[in-house]
């Protein structure tokens, strides 16, 4: 039963309310005053340097002539190459496991040996289970509304199942790092077919993961009621799981893990911890916002959607200027903070887009989507001061190949943690591995000092 406030406690919170505003309010120009680089990052929007890191590097800039930083189109190394040549060497070789030969390379600093992938592939599929009962007891019995919630519950419930749950010595976090590398996948499953059950009255499917299937396959094979899935289909996710593990260690999710691991707490913690950042609407869950933008571009103009580049122009004016959609002044799946000129993700996941709408009949679709992506930066160009280059990142793509998959919206930002998990893994054992000091950033205090009223006085 949910929860419920009685109409004299609401009214008392909302006044409550009205005086924690009041107080907790800073003085915007003293961030200016003392310096502070807020978000950890300077006026510009760099980040401060807070950490090293040789698991993954992101280059968006090129020196000139003259010596100076100027835009560049991006890169993405993952422990030093290329994410372009990942992608396409393990596409060429089997193209359903390169989201494993990813996490290999991620946790390991090594490319796999076709015997070491095979081997870890194995691990993760023994490890691909959960406790016995775990499903009926602690996702079926309390169905939730929100996946990363449910995971989050998950995953902290799984630590009493752990005999050395807190020993952070490298091979046993290791182990339970490939533990949940394996397991990220169900538990956002079941607990997708418990929520598509209890809360849609639609049938409930629960599958076993096969052994022999790579993370994509299973994926699809545990949400879809006849388990089938094509090749195309399982090579496109496979690429999306491999594109989403890893991105640097200063994104909000991943700093938590470096945060909190840091305090020497159980892998459990840190996982649940980094989950709840990436649930964050400013953190996951950018493509969500992309095709409902696009459902309501779409509702908005109709057939002109396809056919009239002019409407469709006038639609995303509107949209910068806060006058449509979420009236939030954004164009969502444009621009990104550290890429400009091209975002290589984007680049790497638009062709395997492509390829997916043509199998799937949705070229009209796709076209749509690449119009948008090339009218989005002549309109902001023309609204807005660019100090740098803009373009369609990731989340532009992702939604769509998403809903080509027949992956409903509630898992969109599941399936970016069950991708990125890989990474967390590999930034806690880096962090464990340097015996770095707990990190413990500096705040200023610009409360006054007050002399205590005694009750009788207030």
């Amino acid at each position: 039963m949910a929860y419920e406030v009685g109409k004299d406690f609401e009214e008392s919170i909302a006044r409550l309310s009205e005086i924690c505003i009041e107080n907790d309010r800073i003085d915007q120009q003293l961030y200016s005053d003392y310096d502070v680089k807020r978000g950890l990052r300077d006026a510009s929007g760099k980040g401060v340097l807070a950490g090293l890191t040789e698991i993954s590097d992101i280059v968006a800039k090129k020196l000139d002539e003259n010596g100076n930083d100027v835009p560049d189109y991006g890169r993405l190394y993952y422990r030093g190459y290329d994410v372009k040549d990942l992608v396409r060497g393990f596409s060429e070789y089997d193209g359903h496991c390169g989201f494993e030969e990813t996490s290999y390379l991620l946790l390991f600093g090594k490319l796999p040996t076709a015997s070491e992938l095979k081997l870890f592939i194995q691990m993760l599929g023994e490890f691909r289970s959960l406790p016995n009962k775990f499903v009926r007891d602690f996702i079926m019995k309390a169905p939730c509304c929100d996946m990363m919630n449910s995971m989050q519950r998950s995953i902290l419930t799984l630590y009493q199942y752990d005999a050395n749950a807190d020993d952070i010595t490298i091979s046993n976090v290791l182990r339970q790092c490939i533990q949940m590398i394996a397991q990220f996948p169900l538990l956002g499953c079941y607990a997708y077919q418990t929520y598509r059950h209890y809360y849609k009255d639609d049938n409930l499917v629960i599958r076993n993961p096969k052994k022999n299937l790579s993370t994509a396959e299973n994926i699809l094979r545990l949400l879809r009621e006849e388990g089938e899935f094509t090749d195309t289909e399982v090579r496109v996710l496979d690429v999306c799981l491999a594109l989403h593990a890893e991105h640097g260690g200063g994104n909000n999710s991943t700093f938590t893990t470096h945060v909190v691991s840091s305090s020497g707490t159980d892998t459990y913690s840190s996982m649940a911890a980094s989950l709840g950042s990436l649930k964050g609407p400013r953190h996951g869950g950018a493509n969500i916002r992309v095709t409902r933008m696009i459902a309501d571009l779409k509702e908005q103009l109709g057939k002109k959607a396809y056919t009239d580049e002019g409407a469709v122009k006038d639609y995303l004016q509107k949209v910068l200027r806060g006058e449509a959609f979420d009236r939030s002044g954004l164009i969502y799946g444009i621009g990104h903070a550290v890429y400009s000129l091209s975002d290589p993700r984007c680049e790497i996941l638009k062709d395997y887009a492509r390829t997916l709408s043509a199998e799937q009949g949705f070229d009209q679709e796709f076209a749509l989507y690449e119009t948008i992506e090339r009218l989005s930066p002549e309109v902001i160009a023309a609204e807005r001061r660019i100090y740098k280059g803009v373009s369609a990142n990731v989340d532009f793509y992702s939604g769509l190949v998403y809903q080509m998959l027949g992956i409903p919206e509630e898992l969109f930002t599941p399936l970016f943690a069950i991708a990125r998990v890989s990474g967390w893994s590999a930034h806690r054992l880096e962090e464990l591995s340097n015996k770095g000091r707990i990190i413990r950033p500096a705040y200023k205090n610009v409360q006054s000092h007050l002399d205590y009223i005694p009750m009788k006085e207030r």
